[in-house]
């Protein structure tokens, strides 16, 4: 059993850590960090939880766990990791943004690896650190991957991407509380979306020299989680290659599925799947990809690499159903 620490307690991230932890054969939820929440039972602020376990909030670390799950604001794992010291043997999972780019990557002698399972594998069961990526970054590049393996991607790319209302976290804004999004629906961040570089960075491992342009439209929905993406580029292919490509890149990859089906949000929320389907209309192959934002593109992912560090079968813990409606 590994003894593993959530830091950041309260969020939408660690809910779903903490629901997938408390499940898992080879875990042992040692503490759940929040100064604002310490003393309180963990049910009370994540109220499905009630009877799944009796733990409180702490504000007080345990240094010696194996695995440390960091659920903090953009900017703030840094500042914790200078506050905080851990053993030497503690490994750590940054659900953030603040490692994810090869210029932040080292940060106090820590090296994070860039945890997509599907492009980096084999450095993660071998990683020390991993940082986990973003939501709309790995729906986009599990959308991508397999056509930068073959250097396929030789113009821009359109990407018009959805996100539900836990994407911009717990804490109410202006944009999130219910009155605005129910029934709404709005474009933010236009061609500027910060997943932008981790993605061209992914791209770039595999296609050399990449440097199309990735046209990226993020939007709100009117929906609690999961992403939607659309995306077309120019592809003078058949369908029936470009569907041999994609099938191959993942046939070892447990939570991404190529479907000639048309896909749709509900077959992948409240689970660790990507699905995948594409079409092309003349010269045109449009990808649609869609994954649950708090599992896929979050918690799932960390647990996925998780298990990936410590040979345990990548799906342990991850077994999970989508529901039907």
């Amino acid at each position: 059993m590994i003894k593993v620490g959530i830091v950041g307690g309260a969020g939408y991230t660690a809910g779903e850590l903490i629901r997938l932890l408390v499940h898992h054969s080879k875990v042992e939820l040692d503490f759940v960090y929040s100064t604002s929440n310490a003393g309180n039972y963990i049910y009370n602020v994540h109220q499905d939880l009630l009877g799944s376990l009796d733990l409180k909030f702490t504000d007080i670390i345990n240094s010696e766990i194996d695995v440390l799950f960091l659920c903090l604001g953009h900017g703030n794992s840094k500042k914790f990791l200078e506050q905080h010291q851990f053993s030497s043997t503690t490994k750590i999972i940054d659900l953030s943004n603040d490692f994810r780019l090869e210029d932040d990557a080292v940060f106090q002698e820590k090296e994070f690896v860039y945890g997509l399972p599907e492009l980096k594998k084999e450095a993660i069961k071998s990683a020390k650190n991993i940082a986990n990526p973003g939501c709309f970054a790995t729906a986009i590049q599990l959308a991508l991957l397999p056509l930068v393996q073959h250097n396929l991607i030789k113009s821009s790319v359109h990407i018009n991407a959805t996100t539900g209302s836990t994407g911009a976290g717990v804490s109410p804004s202006a944009t999130t509380h219910f009155s605005w999004r129910d029934n709404n629906f709005s474009v933010y961040k236009a061609f500027t979306h910060q997943h932008l570089d981790e993605i061209n960075e992914s791209l770039s491992m595999l296609q050399k020299g990449f440097s199309e342009e990735l046209f990226f439209i993020p939007n709100r929905g009117n929906f609690s989680r999961g992403i939607f993406a659309s995306i077309y580029l120019n592809f003078d292919k058949n369908i029936d290659i470009a569907f041999q490509i994609y099938e191959d890149f993942y046939k070892e990859s447990p939570f991404t599925h190529i479907t000639k089906i048309p896909v749709h949000l509900k077959q992948v929320v409240n689970t660790n799947n990507c699905f995948i389907h594409l079409e092309k209309h003349n010269n045109t192959l449009l990808i649609t990809s869609v994954l649950d934002n708090l599992l896929k593109g979050a918690s799932g992912q960390a647990i996925q690499n998780m298990n990936l560090l410590y040979g345990f079968n990548e799906t342990e813990g991850l077994q999970l159903k989508a529901t039907s409606f």
